[in-house]
């Protein structure tokens, strides 16, 4: 364009008189010029111009952020960014607060939102940018400014049983509690904001026991000496009623070695295995007909080294009884122990007498308390009544099947074997994902 203007002007410099002509193709350039710069509508710059790009076309990817809506206000602080593209190789995104300072955050597997890694400030201004790139490699650029809630006044405390670095049995679950019952058509949208990752992979769901309470077990047993990470991201989650989560919850725990005691009724013998191999035989004596064990799988929930099994005001002066123990680790919400029991020595491995508990002796009871952790398994077989399903941890007491139906998310099975997308045998898995 400047060579053309430089050429009109050089022309009629050489006329005699040709001073209006000069002035008019003088013009007529500056316009043409101006013309060019706004081509396609792409103002100032523009690299779709003929003028500037030779014919370049514009990015073949696209990206459009669905929420937070641009200028948004009064947006929950646990608000993903979801968003859509079209012919995308890959997408990023960026999250950065109105001083500029970025976010971190987690793609999600499908690729269509983002999550922050913690709940956003309250009252505050953010900006949301997604930038789709496409197999011509443009990228193209979405972006949302919006402004998070101000401090809800109603809101659910979330807290875990376990606290970090405790070692556990592998049996133990992870347990949550609500300060107040979630509805349950708000179940689901807070649990796929609860992740569980474990090193190595193991399969594993979420489970509701109440409304105020979630438990998460593995398929199988914890794997010996795993480590378990997990995290509640309930912070500015809306909760149903104008209730809203409190803060986020991130807990790390051990595995201990598997540590694993079976009860055979017909024997009168509990097995005990660590990591496979079986390490002690113990006599023992289970509850009498009239107070028979509970037949299933029990977890231990807590030790006490010396306590009082005091049950006058529950079975009257006749049969109730005030008696000292020693080791006692409570199985059952109702009662049931594993304690040392002198009184019963002489018939351990023969009879049943006590009142529902696994009586060992007091050299045995030394033992198992020494070596048990909370959260250690034990089986019990063959006696007059079942373990009842929330008497105590009874996680393992459920199958599979029966326990996933518990879950207020679908359960999917993880990726077959082989999938590029499932993990390694030493990679951590993340369940479930947002």
């Amino acid at each position: 364009m400047r060579a053309s203007q430089d050429e009109l002007i050089r022309g009629g410099a050489a006329r005699r008189g040709g001073r209006r002509r000069v002035f008019a193709a003088t013009v007529l350039a500056a316009a043409m010029a101006l013309t060019a710069c706004t081509s396609g509508g792409g103002g100032d710059g523009d690299k779709s111009s003929s003028w500037q790009g030779g014919g370049e076309s514009g990015p073949k990817a696209a990206a459009t952020i669905t929420e937070p809506a641009a200028d948004a206000k009064d947006v929950p602080a646990s608000t993903a960014v979801t968003f859509t593209t079209k012919e995308a190789q890959e997408t990023t995104v960026e999250l950065k607060d109105s001083a500029g300072k970025a976010v971190e955050g987690q793609l999600a597997k499908d690729g269509k939102s983002w999550l922050p890694d913690g709940a956003l400030a309250y009252g505050q201004t953010y900006t949301a940018t997604v930038t789709a790139t496409g197999d011509d490699g443009k990228p193209a650029t979405a972006t949302s400014t919006f402004t998070t809630m101000a401090k809800p006044g109603k809101q659910i405390r979330a807290t875990s049983f376990l606290g970090d670095n405790q070692v556990v049995g592998v049996a133990m679950p992870l347990i949550v509690k609500f300060g107040r019952a979630i509805p349950e058509d708000y179940r689901d949208d807070l649990q796929r904001r609860m992740t569980v990752t474990s090193k190595p992979a193991q399969e594993g769901i979420w489970h509701w026991i109440s409304p105020t309470e979630v438990h998460y077990r593995p398929k199988s047993y914890w794997k010996a000496n795993s480590t378990v990470s997990y995290k509640v991201q309930a912070g500015g989650l809306p909760l149903g009623d104008g209730w809203y989560g409190r803060s986020d919850l991130t807990v790390d725990v051990k595995i201990g070695p598997s540590f694993v005691m079976t009860v055979d009724n017909r024997t009168k013998k509990m097995t005990v295995t660590k990591d496979g191999k079986v390490i002690k035989t113990i006599l023992v004596s289970l509850g009498k007909k009239s107070t028979p064990s509970s037949s299933g799988t029990m977890v231990v929930i807590e030790k006490l080294r010396h306590t009082v099994f005091d049950t006058m005001e529950e079975l009257g002066p006749e049969e109730g009884y005030r008696t000292e123990i020693d080791y006692a680790q409570r199985l059952t919400w109702g009662g049931e122990f594993i304690h040392a029991a002198p009184w019963s020595e002489g018939v351990q491995g023969r009879t049943n007498v006590s009142h529902g508990c696994v009586n060992v002796s007091m050299k045995d009871g030394n033992w198992l308390f020494a070596n048990t952790r909370m959260g250690d398994p034990i089986t019990v077989k063959g006696t007059e009544r079942k373990l009842q399903n929330g008497n105590g941890w009874t996680d393992w007491n459920m199958s599979w099947d029966e326990y996933v139906k518990g879950s207020a998310v679908p359960y999917e099975p993880p990726a077959a074997p082989g999938d590029d997308t499932s993990p390694g045998a030493d990679e951590p898995s993340v369940t479930p994902t947002p």
